[in-house]
């Protein structure tokens, strides 16, 4: 998927697949200033293809970075980003949110998107391996916007956004009773076009109902015998997997439920990886009940589980596999990975490495992390 060439970038976070050129991703663009109205996610289409989430709008953004040189390597450390990232744009460290990184495949650029606190405005910022903050400029870019609401249907949040070789894939929130959306966007892209939309029932675990209103946190495109799904995982977390190919827009369809993470968890971001010629899926989590039972040292936890288990079909919903059996851990397919405690954002880059932001004594760092 990424190759580790490179450096590092501020922005939000995706998926990607490489051997496409940006022709194969939009279509018909425009030059200017997108105008985004907020930035929910970002991610990565193929050759520097950026997009964006924008809930306020409900919109997708596709901007052409012109980014697909090799930048230089980020080292292994780089603390105080926050600050290194805040002073930059003349603000202090607490007075910038940073809201989701993601890496740039065809450069091995890392993209960090951030709000600034007085005046709500959002900023992307690039930083390389040397340090280097450089802000993303938007006044003069290509760029293909693709509307997410349609009629009375609003969407409020985007909450994530990736590529899938063909089309691009979203989820978010919308005003309807089904206000769980997923939504699927053909490639290439044609600036205005409209992205068709399925409403998403899912069968929480943890909860032991089914449920439509809470969106999916995070979502990847997964191929299994030539069919398209999304994976999504919800807050206390089951892992849910939907198939695309066959809906027609507007559509309600029933997810699968195939793993339960854990009650009292967020999930923020997932992806594969292979390691030592087996697939797995790592993903990284906000634990909101770390105060009365925490996982480990940070509410930040990983965990890793085999790919194999999203291809399950029967033990799925009230059968489904669980990564705890009590206080304890219930299967060797699934595990917590302490190596990557307090990760806040992460992304793969390249085969072997993920770039991670954590929290630590000195505040945020950004990271380069082994795949586990």
């Amino acid at each position: 998927m990424k190759r580790f060439l490179t450096s590092a970038v501020v922005m939000l976070s995706v998926l990607s697949v490489s051997g496409a050129y940006a022709a194969d991703v939009i279509e018909k663009s425009v030059v200017g200033n997108p105008e985004l109205k907020s930035i929910n996610v970002i991610s990565f289409a193929p050759e520097g293809v950026l997009l964006i989430g924008d809930g306020a709008a409900a919109q997708i953004v596709a901007i052409e970075t012109e980014d697909t040189s090799p930048a230089k390597a980020l080292p292994k450390k780089l603390p105080t980003i926050q600050k290194l990232i805040a002073g930059h744009i003349g603000a202090k460290a607490d007075g910038i949110e940073i809201l989701d990184l993601a890496v740039n495949p065809a450069s091995g650029r890392a993209y960090i998107a951030i709000r600034k606190q007085d005046d709500k405005s959002y900023i992307i910022v690039t930083v390389d391996g040397s340090g280097e903050v450089r802000e993303f400029e938007l006044d003069n870019v290509k760029y293909a916007r693709v509307q997410l609401s349609a009629g009375k249907v609003k969407v409020s949040r985007i909450t994530d956004v990736a590529w899938g070789d063909d089309r691009v894939i979203a989820a978010g929130r919308s005003n309807e009773t089904f206000s769980s959306k997923i939504f699927s966007i053909d490639a290439p892209l044609e600036h205005e076009a409209k992205g068709n939309s399925f409403s998403a029932e899912t069968y929480h675990v943890s909860h032991g109902k089914w449920e439509t209103k809470a969106p999916m946190s995070v979502v990847i495109p997964f191929k299994e015998n030539g069919k398209t799904y999304v994976v999504g995982a919800y807050s206390c977390t089951p892992i849910v997997k939907y198939p695309i190919d066959s809906l027609k827009p507007g559509a309600q369809v029933k997810g699968e439920s195939v793993l339960e993470l854990g009650s009292g968890n967020t999930a923020i971001d997932m992806f594969i990886y292979t390691k030592d010629g087996k697939p797995y899926v790592l993903a990284n989590t906000f634990r909101f009940h770390h105060a009365r039972k925490p996982f480990g040292p940070s509410p930040y936890w990983t965990v890793k589980f085999e790919q194999g288990i999203l291809a399950e079909d029967a033990n799925v919903n009230e059968k489904a596999l669980r990564r705890l059996k009590g206080y304890e851990p219930a299967t060797e397919r699934v595990a917590m990975v302490e190596a990557y405690h307090g990760v806040r954002q992460m992304d793969k880059l390249g085969d072997s490495n993920a770039l991670v932001m954590r929290e630590g004594s000195d505040g945020l760092s950004l990271e380069v992390l082994v795949l586990p």
